[in-house]
């Protein structure tokens, strides 16, 4: 009953991320067609990547993590009042912090760009033009933090489907931005701008009706000394780092990619967003299920069903992660050519964001584990330990960065990213093991053996059917679409159809 409620919930929200992150795909289609991979391009990317970054880092991140266990707390008690006033103050307090921050990121826009991509300061017209966007982009991270409090809300009631489907959003006011409003400006470029401004407005507008249908529509009270609100932002402080390190890092790239070649940033740009698409379909589906229910389990001090939950998670991790990296490695060109390959965007394009993409899919993996065990530790509202491993993969990243963006330029940077990826998940793995917090259930020897052998026929049979990749610089897009289409859907048939085969049932991953 627990794990196909669980899985029910992650199928809804992985249903609703796939249908956003198909419209993104559809997104990124269009951008890339309109600007390709240029100056404006390189521009707009940055303006974007620092409040999408921040909102990463605070809303969905520090914040989801330190808010959800907390208000599960006050639900356990089954106090509807204490609940209320505790969204009202956190509401409120956030509110106010996050309206001064936008104020400050807007008047220092010159100064957050030359931090961000001091690279661009050496092209004035380049650096200009960050500047300008990012005025427009930077109340975004105010809409998308309060759209972030409201998801928490609806998540600890489960309701998911509504902050899952909430981010389409972005995906069609960004199409609508590049397809009408930038050939009515100068500047076209500037429509992306006000395109990321006008979705975060929308984004919260949305989930307010549902809020209000379940009583608890913030009425912001500021309340610094509420120990609720206390206690958040306590736990909010080491989390910041301890859930973004992937965010952090990946600025780190943008950094560093500011003083390659123009289009280095874009092409971290669209390799990051494919690596992404299973990532956010999956992994963040899976970790925004597993938080409530962890933190459930915590309050009502059950150890033994908090370490099951985990156990049947990260069977999940594997089961879709290790056949979704393998795929991605292998079909990163065709994948590229097939989704980008378009109007201002090149073959040479293809090729360099191609190299970018292989060296993420190393890192897919790790990605997803990171969300599903980091959870494991702010169920239990340990923020700590958490943030003292992402600093060490966080310096590992950045000595890796330095050893490889040389040899490797921004292929580097990506798998710089990767590695202390890996070094992230298998420290917090080792921790919750140690700490008694996790163990593991029996049987994962043959079922890794198992996923194993499916992956390896996968691959084997995607080598064996894919054509060449000049094939498909030289095809139409229909033909492009029709042959992914096929090799995808051979893929999944070959991988699963083995794991039947080889013994893999459905109630061998049952959360008993």
């Amino acid at each position: 009953m627990m794990s196909a409620r669980l899985l029910k919930s992650t199928a809804v929200v992985g249903s609703a991320t796939l249908l956003s992150r198909i419209l993104g795909f559809i997104r990124d289609v269009v951008i890339a067609q309109a600007f390709g991979a240029g100056l404006a391009a390189d521009a707009f990317f940055v303006a974007f990547k620092i409040p999408n970054f921040l909102r990463r880092l605070f809303a969905e991140g520090a914040f989801s993590q330190a808010f959800v266990p907390v208000l599960s707390a006050s639900q356990v008690r089954g106090n509807l009042g204490e609940v209320q006033q505790l969204v009202n103050r956190v509401a409120g307090t956030l509110g106010l912090v996050l309206l001064v921050v936008t104020l400050i990121g807007v008047i220092g826009a010159p100064l957050l760009v030359m931090i961000f991509a001091p690279g661009f300061i050496e092209e004035q017209s380049k650096y200009e033009l960050t500047v300008s966007l990012l005025r427009i982009t930077f109340p975004y991270l105010l809409f998308i933090s309060l759209t972030a409090l409201a998801a928490g809300i609806l998540n600890t009631y489960k309701r998911f489907g509504v902050p899952a489907i909430t981010p389409i959003f972005l995906n069609l006011a960004l199409i609508a931005a590049t397809l009408w409003l930038a050939p009515q400006l100068e500047i076209p470029v500037t429509a992306l701008a006000w395109g990321v401004f006008f979705a975060g407005l929308a984004q919260l507008l949305f989930q307010l009706p549902f809020l209000a249908h379940l009583n608890l529509l913030p009425r912001p009270r500021p309340r610094w000394k509420d120990p609720g609100v206390q206690q958040i932002f306590k736990l909010m402080l080491p989390a910041i780092v301890g859930s973004s390190v992937a965010q952090i890092n990946l600025l780190i790239d943008t950094l560093l990619a500011s003083f390659l070649v123009t289009g280095s940033v874009s092409w971290l740009y669209y390799s990051d967003r494919l690596v992404e698409f299973p990532l956010g379909v999956f992994g963040i589906a899976l970790a925004t299920v597993i938080l409530p229910s962890l933190s459930e389990k915590h309050a009502q001090a059950s150890s033994e069903s908090f370490s099951r939950t985990l156990d049947w998670a990260l069977r999940w991790v594997f089961l879709i992660g290790a056949p979704a990296a393998v795929g991605l490695v292998l079909l990163a060109g065709p994948i590229l050519t097939t989704l980008f390959q378009y109007g201002e965007f090149s073959n040479h394009d293809v090729a360099m964001a191609s190299r970018s993409l292989i060296a993420y899919s190393f890192g897919l993996l790790p990605f997803i584990l990171i969300k599903v065990l980091a959870p494991g530790f702010y169920a239990r509202q340990d923020t700590r330990t958490p943030v003292r491993i992402a600093i060490i993969a966080m310096f590992a990243n950045m000595v890796l960065n330095a050893m490889l963006i040389f040899p490797l330029a921004h292929a580097g940077l990506a798998l710089a990213t990767s590695l202390s990826a890996w070094l992230n998940a298998i420290l917090l793995f080792f921790t919750l093991k140690r700490q008694g917090i996790y163990r593991p259930q029996p049987g994962w020897l043959w079922l890794s053996l198992r996923i194993l052998i499916a992956t390896e026929l996968m691959a084997i049979s995607i080598l064996w059917l894919m054509p060449p990749l000049v094939s498909w610089l030289n095809w139409e897009v229909m033909t492009r679409i029709a042959e992914i289409t096929l090799l995808i859907g051979a893929a999944v048939i070959i991988y699963f159809g083995t794991l039947l085969i080889i013994g893999i049932r459905p109630r061998m991953l049952a959360l008993t």
